[in-house]
């Protein structure tokens, strides 16, 4: 027998049988070399294989697990993950089939079987009572609309709140504004400059020159008046012949006479008249008061009769809080109607309201052609058919009562009154304002319910068929609210903006683009505007 041993290890071992002739060679690995081979072909493909299946198996195992939690066709955990291993694909199918079912009889239904003790505050609770009491499908999808609704409520009621607050803080006036007209009135007082005559002597006599472009304002507010006298005057082609009159009342005329008097327009003319130094017969000044006093009885009979579901909807709440603005009270306001008693010398002239900024020249409409009617104002808008520039005649007016449904047309325009071209000598031969005072008692007589508290409504009804429509571009309004749709080479071609409604450009409330408008209009570089710190 003989055995041959390779260098490098047992590899084969050779045993010959001399007797026989034969040999027998057996081949075998040695143990060493067998691991070897082990380790490297075969281990490592196998921990490549597992540990890419083993993280999606334990994946799909915790999602069967959390499915079978809330099943409740399984009578135990171990079936529901038996079913769902060997049940293929229909598991997510079916699921949406359960979900859809569930969020339809939420839908129709007001609550889960046995009630709810009450909503959610937020997701986390609801994972946690989901998780903790093992709650079906069902019990989900009411307990999230449960949640849901809740959150809308107090979404909706924050919405409303901050709007009531929007309004309230446009009713205030700006401890800035008072304090211009206090420091105004001290200087009224103490300076003789701040008393000096306006106009000047040698403008006295364009007052009542029909040659001259009147403007009229009445107003209390001394920094709106400024802004208007001087944006007009900077855009005018011929500023020397403009001549404005202010009416204020007696309270203001002070601090209004005082500003204008130490910052006087050498281009133009510029008269303030307070309506205490008015001469008025007898007549005028009861149909003042009674004006006055019925306009007050409609505004306390709107208030009194308000109730909560008024304030449920986003456009009723709006007009609600508008018709309860003190300006619905303004005496400065409700005076427009006295215009022909307040300038007897006066022929045409252009009406100015004080939240209104000027930027082109407004000469040629003194010559414009009224076709004998008495008011010129836009009533068509920029924007197209079928769109009103400010607002509809049923969003002044209860056409739910005869009187005003069978005069007037809901759908109709209402004309925007605030820029407005006045025929005096046309106005004299009517009787506007006699019809103006007839619809007053109408409504006295009628339980204050033909219109909303307001200047317009009764402007309206006096003023029908005496208005000529104008080119919608000499007026945009609007600009007083949160979302106007006038914008871009529309305010830029408008010859005056309006701002109208609650955000007016000299409180910060407003939209600070729009407010830009009017603030390059105000002398920021005055003594009194910078000690009364008013910013632009």
């Amino acid at each position: 027998m003989k055995f041959y041993i390779s260098t490098t290890g047992i590899k084969r071992v050779t045993i010959s049988n001399s007797g026989g002739g034969k040999e027998s060679t057996v081949a075998a690995t040695g143990a060493t070399a067998a691991r070897g081979r082990l380790s490297s072909r075969t281990l490592l493909p196998v921990v490549l294989v597992l540990g890419i299946v083993l993280p999606f198996l334990f994946v799909r195992i915790a999602l069967l697990v959390l499915e079978s939690a809330s099943s409740s066709s399984c009578s135990s955990h171990i079936d529901c993950i038996r079913w769902r291993l060997f049940s293929g694909g229909d598991t997510s199918q079916k699921l949406s089939e359960e979900l859809t079912r569930a969020l339809m009889e939420v839908k129709d239904g007001n609550s889960v079987d046995g009630g709810i003790e009450g909503s959610l505050e937020s997701f986390n609770e609801l994972v946690k009572e989901m998780t903790s009491k093992q709650q079906d499908i069902k019990a989900f999808a009411f307990k999230t609309k449960a949640m849901l609704s809740g959150m809308e409520q107090k979404v909706q009621s924050a919405k409303k709140r901050e709007l009531m607050y929007w309004y309230l803080a446009s009713r205030g006036v700006p401890k800035s504004l008072h304090c211009l007209c206090l420091k105004l009135a001290e200087e009224y007082a103490v300076n003789a400059m701040a008393r000096s005559r306006l106009p000047p002597p040698e403008h006295v006599s364009h007052l009542a020159d029909t040659s001259f472009h009147h403007v009229v304002l009445l107003t209390d507010n001394v920094l709106a008046a400024s802004v208007v006298i001087s944006s007009t005057v900077e855009n005018a082609a011929n500023p020397e012949k403009l001549v404005f009159h202010i009416v204020t009342d007696k309270k203001t005329y002070a601090p209004m006479h005082a500003w204008f008097a130490m910052n006087s327009i050498k281009s133009a003319a510029v008269e303030v008249k307070g309506l205490h130094q008015y001469d008025w017969s007898q007549e005028v000044n009861v149909g003042v008061k009674q004006m006055l006093e019925i306009h007050r009885l409609i505004w306390s009979h709107y208030y009194n009769n308000l109730k909560e579901e008024d304030f449920e909807y986003e456009g009723k709440h709006k007009s609600c809080l508008e018709a309860l603005s003190p300006s619905c009270l303004s005496l400065m306001n409700h005076l427009r109607i006295y215009i022909p008693e307040l300038f007897p010398d006066l022929n045409k002239i252009v009406f100015l309201d004080d939240d209104v900024v000027v930027q082109h020249d407004l000469s040629s409409l003194w010559t414009l052609d009224l076709n004998g009617k008495v008011v010129g104002a836009v009533v068509d808008s920029w924007c197209g058919d079928n769109c009103c520039p400010g607002r509809k005649y049923k969003d002044y007016l209860n056409f739910s009562h005869p009187i005003i449904s069978s005069n007037l047309d809901q759908d109709r325009c209402a004309w925007l009154s605030g820029m407005n071209v006045l025929d005096l000598e046309a106005w004299r031969r009517t009787n506007i304002t006699s019809s103006y005072h007839k619809w007053l008692k109408l409504s006295l007589n009628s339980g204050l319910t033909l219109w909303q508290p307001g200047v317009l409504p009764p402007t309206l009804l006096a003023f029908e068929g005496h208005v000529h429509p104008i080119d919608p571009l000499w007026h945009v309004a609007g600009l007083g609210f949160r979302s106007s749709s006038a914008h871009g080479k529309i305010l830029e071609a408008a010859a005056v903006l309006h701002f109208t409604g609650p955000a007016k450009p000299w409180l910060e409330i407003g939209s600070p683009e729009v407010r830009s408008l009017w603030n390059r209009h105000v002398n920021f570089s005055n003594s009194f505007i910078r000690k009364c710190r008013i910013l632009g």
